[in-house]
């Protein structure tokens, strides 16, 4: 009970410090700008393929032979080829917007990534600016059919199988995707620290996340306990080595525009609270898991002292630890897939490779949330092994039992 009310003191006025947080950091919309038509900052709308025939490119005019026809280059002779070859001209409508029903032609070349077909829903940009003939542009399919399909196909499978706890693990998603949307973002779009909106947003979505799935108890405390002392630590590492390695966070067009748009957003710092954030959902993984496998283990043999349960624990958590950490990063790996490609078309050697910034960012993010990780493992074992142990046998753990109802409508007897 005393070191239940420990952390209680503890973990109290740390939600209460998470509310004040997002109280005076909410930011009430992300501020407005004017559209620069470049990447993401776009005006888009519905439209759908309605006629696509096969044309002469050379007769559409896209075959882009180089004006001083030389054709040694490798530019040069894919020109010739598609000047040879056929084109399709694509009739467009456009299904939403101001403009709704109003239709452009588009030349798709034979060797264009992207093919388009009769029928088919896409997305276009829309230049204001541009000659009426030319204000708009396929820029993307629209996916979102196929995309919410599976949403829903995962989201079946987690009820399935997880039952309530699925249910409450899907309302926990759909409130992190709030916090992130409608706090952490715009909370630094309009110029406010990316580490302190960070930890607030992560803190918050952590506490709801947390006591949403598995209830408010003294195991899911302990958890949220582990959590944040792994996040802080992330927090610190993080923030000393992004300084010392010089990462500037501003390595590709998105993070050059947004710094073109927003000057005064901290790029390093918004490195940061990606780190934080990233690192949050697998903490939460590895502290529930090492958490309940205590609770278990005292269960199983309620006589069993907190040194016993902190050995079993780590054995436990080792395995973790090996899946978990492979796990972040061949994830980190296979998103940086296409830069690794051409780093290795380029025969770079492995110092210079890791030596580039875009590469250093990930290794830095890699290595510091495995190491806030790691540290989880024992903090949360610990802490849990403490209050576990605590108990007196046959106090709150047979209440606990008792309140739980029987699975498969069979109760369960016990060996005395």
């Amino acid at each position: 009970m005393h070191l239940r009310k420990v952390i209680a003191a503890v973990l109290i006025p740390f939600a209460a410090a998470v509310l004040v947080g997002l109280v005076v950091l909410w930011p009430g919309g992300a501020p407005a700008h004017e559209r620069t038509g470049v990447g993401f900052d776009r005006q888009t709308q519905d439209a759908t393929v309605t006629k696509v025939v096969e044309v002469s490119c050379k007769e559409a005019g896209a075959s882009g032979v180089p004006p001083t026809g030389d054709t040694s280059t490798a530019e040069g002779s894919s020109a010739v080829q598609q000047e040879n070859g056929t084109c399709k001209r694509a009739t467009i409508r456009v299904d939403s917007g101001d403009d709704k029903g109003r239709t452009f032609t588009e030349i798709v070349q034979p060797d264009q990534s992207r093919q388009l077909h009769e029928g088919q829903k896409v997305v276009v940009a829309y230049e204001p600016s541009a000659p009426k003939d030319l204000q708009y542009s396929v820029t993307d399919v629209n996916r979102r059919l196929p995309m919410a399909l599976l949403a829903g196909i995962f989201a079946v499978a987690v009820v399935v199988v997880g039952r309530l706890r699925g249910v409450m693990a899907l309302i926990s998603l759909a409130i992190s995707f709030m916090v992130l949307n409608f706090f952490i973002l715009p909370a630094i779009l309009q110029g406010s620290n990316p580490l302190v909106v960070a930890v607030v947003g992560a803190s918050a979505i952590m506490l709801i996340a947390l006591y949403l799935c598995h209830g408010l108890s003294a195991r899911t405390s302990v958890a949220v306990l582990g959590t944040l002392i792994s996040l802080l630590l992330i927090g610190i590492l993080g923030s000393v080595f992004i300084d010392w390695a010089a990462l500037t966070g501003n390595t590709d067009d998105n993070t050059g525009l947004i710094h073109g748009l927003y000057p005064t957003i901290d790029m390093s710092g918004l490195l940061l609270a990606g780190i934080i954030i990233g690192s949050l959902g697998v903490l939460d993984d590895v502290t529930v898991t090492q958490t309940s496998a205590v609770w278990e283990l005292h269960e199983a043999n309620p006589s069993m002292g907190w040194r016993g349960l902190y050995r079993a624990g780590i054995r436990i958590g080792r395995d973790h630890i090996a899946s978990v950490v492979n796990t972040l990063v061949l994830a980190y790996a296979g998103a940086a897939l296409p830069l690794l490609l051409l780093f290795s078309i380029a025969q770079s050697s492995v110092g210079t490779v890791a030596n580039s910034e875009l590469v250093a960012e990930e290794i830095v993010r890699t290595l510091v949330g495995s190491i806030g990780l790691v540290a989880s493992v024992p903090v949360t074992t610990a802490l849990a092994a403490l209050v576990v142990s605590a108990d007196r046998p046959g106090t709150e753990p047979a209440l606990e039992a008792s309140a739980v109802p029987a699975r498969g409508g069979r109760g369960r007897r016990r060996k005395r």
